[in-house]
């Protein structure tokens, strides 16, 4: 992902629609076990003058059947969208 990790984190809660634990360095979890988040980070993408900085996302998912899966996606994809074209 295209995003500042310190963006990332304050997006995160809202993101994943509840509580965020920490569960180790640069791994998050949902407080109702049915997500985990692992994050590192890339070099900064450099195009000409513009630096966009880069963050490699893991997102595991437990027990959720498709409709879950696919809903949890949405929602997290929809929290980090940004304008652009």
């Amino acid at each position: 992902m295209s995003i500042e990790r310190a963006d990332f984190l304050r997006r995160l809660p809202e993101a994943v629609g509840g509580e965020v634990l920490p569960s180790g360095r640069d791994s998050y979890r949902g407080a109702d076990g049915r997500w985990s988040v692992e994050i590192a980070d890339l070099p900064d993408l450099t195009i000409g003058l513009l630096r966009l900085a880069r963050l490699s996302v893991k997102i595991t998912l437990y027990g959720m059947d498709d409709a879950a899966a696919n809903a949890f996606h949405a929602r997290f994809d929809t929290y980090y969208q940004r304008g652009g074209g």
